[in-house]
C-alpha cells in the first residue's frame, strides 16, 4: 500500500511536469506572452524539483517510521503544489484580463 502511494506521488510529479511543459508550449505558440509569464512557468520546474527532493526524503522517513517527519514532508509537498496551482490560476486570470482589455479598447465597427 505504501509503495503504491509513493509510486502515485512520483507519477503525479511526472504528470505535473508534462502539464507545465504543455502549458509553456501552448503559450509560446500564442506568441504574445511576456517574459515574466514564461519565467513564472519556469519557476514551477524549480518547485517541482523541490517536491521530488522532499518526496525522496519522505520515503526515508516512511521506512524509518518517523511519522512526524512524514506528516511534515506531506504538508510541504502539498503546500508547494498549492503554490503552483494558485500562481497558475493568477497567470490565467491576468491573461483573461488582458484579453478583456484588448477587446474593450477595440473600436466597434459601426461606431467608427
Amino acid at each position: 500500500m505504501q509503495d503504491e502511494m509513493i509510486s502515485k506521488l512520483f507519477s503525479s510529479f511526472t504528470d505535473l511536469e508534462k502539464a507545465i511543459s504543455s502549458a509553456r508550449h501552448t503559450l509560446e505558440k500564442r506568441g504574445s506572452i511576456s517574459k515574466e509569464i514564461l519565467a513564472r512557468l519556469d519557476s514551477y520546474y524549480d518547485i517541482l524539483d523541490k517536491q521530488r527532493i522532499l518526496a525522496t526524503a519522505l520515503c526515508d522517513h516512511l521506512n524509518k517510521g518517523n511519522w512526524s517527519e512524514v506528516n511534515r514532508h506531506v504538508q510541504l509537498i502539498n503546500g508547494l503544489s498549492a503554490m503552483i496551482r494558485d500562481d497558475a490560476k493568477a497567470v490565467l486570470a491576468s491573461m483573461v484580463d488582458e484579453n478583456d482589455e484588448a477587446t474593450q479598447t477595440e473600436p466597434i465597427g459601426y461606431l467608427t
